[in-house]
C-alpha cells in the first residue's frame, strides 16, 4: 500500500518520516487482520454488538411548557430590556 498516495487522496498532509512510520504500522495492521482471518468462525453467529443493550426511543412530542417565546426584535436585531436607568 502506498501510504503517500492514500494520504494525498485523503488530503492528509504528512510530515517527513511519517510515511515510513505509517507504512510500518499499516503492515502490522494487515498482519493482524491476516491472523484474524485464519480463525475458524464456523458456527459463530454474526453479531453487531454483544452487550444486549437496545436503543430506547420515545415519541417525539412537543411540550408547550418548554417552548421559548419568540425573541423581541427591533430593525432585525434582538431587543433586550435596558439595563441602564434613564436619568
Amino acid at each position: 500500500m502506498d501510504v503517500a498516495h492514500v494520504a494525498k487522496l485523503a488530503n492528509l498532509p504528512l510530515k517527513p518520516g511519517e510515511v515510513e512510520k505509517f507504512q510500518k504500522q499499516f503492515e502490522e495492521t494487515l498482519k493482524t487482520i491476516a491472523v484474524i482471518n485464519e480463525l475458524d468462525t464456523k458456527g459463530v453467529e454474526p453479531t453487531s454488538q454483544v452487550t444486549g443493550l437496545v436503543n430506547v426511543v420515545r415519541q417525539d412530542e412537543v411540550d408547550p411548557s418548554r417552548i421559548l417565546p419568540p425573541p423581541m426584535t427591533n430593525n432585525g436585531y434582538f431587543a433586550v430590556p435596558s439595563i441602564f436607568d434613564a436619568q
